[in-house]
């Protein structure tokens, strides 16, 4: 039994790292393409339905990033992980929407929420990192990126280009969390190269008033090439590394 959980994590690990290959060479060409040095993008896996196995492989493959988009996963993914390579400092990335109960369990496991697109998520997300740190949960501030919304549907969440630098003002004075740039999520169904075009204005005049908000969150598996385009620097990846389905963990 040892022997075949062994050659389906090898067999795993292969495929992974073939795909991380590929992926890798995707971002190298687009910078190319762009004029840009392919370090200033980083490659955020999106792990979510996946396994901590599957992350733990990745961890492997030197990847010590990852990102969730529901607490009720992550917060459970994040204690296995830690089991399986407790000696690796993985860094967890909130992506999905977060519900202002789950605030105080999110700043608990996460470096960084990247979809912070309310003045209440901001206040509920710093009141819970002022308790983490209190509690011995975390050291370090929240890292936070406001989530533009660049097709104006609720429920994909993001806030009205118009208002996206008062939110990131009232990011900035929160004083357990980092402002650290602009997320953002391409429409459905149609070309992404102009919502992208406006996500990296609306990124740019945000960088004149906050100089250290540097990163720009754009760009999945179908469409990091254009996010690329207009500046991207963190591609947010989960089909394209880690397939359409996840596997059994082993």
């Amino acid at each position: 039994m040892d022997g075949c959980r062994d050659e389906l994590a090898a067999a795993r690990r292969d495929e992974l790292a073939a795909a991380l290959m590929r992926l890798r060479g995707r971002i190298a060409a687009a910078c190319a393409a762009a004029g840009r040095d392919p370090a200033q993008v980083r490659l955020l896996p999106v792990t979510k339905t996946f396994p901590a196995a599957d992350v733990a492989l990745l961890v492997d493959l030197g990847l010590l990033d990852a990102a969730e988009s529901r607490d009720s996963e992550a917060a459970a993914k994040v204690a296995e992980v830690a089991a399986l390579r407790p000696a690796a400092r993985v860094r967890w990335h909130m992506v999905g929407h977060v519900q202002r109960n789950k605030s105080r369990s999110v700043a608990r496991w996460a470096v960084q929420v990247q979809s912070v697109d309310s003045a209440r998520l901001v206040d509920a997300l710093d009141r819970a990192a002022r308790l983490a740190r209190e509690a011995g949960h975390r050291r370090d501030a929240l890292g936070v990126l406001v989530q533009a919304s660049l097709d104006g549907d609720p429920t994909r969440g993001g806030c009205p280009l118009p208002h996206l630098a008062a939110l990131a003002d009232r990011v900035a004075a929160a004083p357990q969390l980092r402002l650290e740039g602009v997320m953002g999520i391409a429409p459905l169904g149609v070309d992404p190269e102009p919502a992208f075009a406006q996500l990296g204005a609306a990124a740019a005049r945000l960088r004149q008033a906050h100089p250290g908000a540097v990163e720009l969150s754009a760009g999945m598996s179908g469409d990091l090439e254009q996010a690329i385009t207009y500046g991207a620097t963190c591609v947010r990846v989960g089909t394209a590394l880690l397939g359409d389905r996840p596997l059994t963990s082993f």
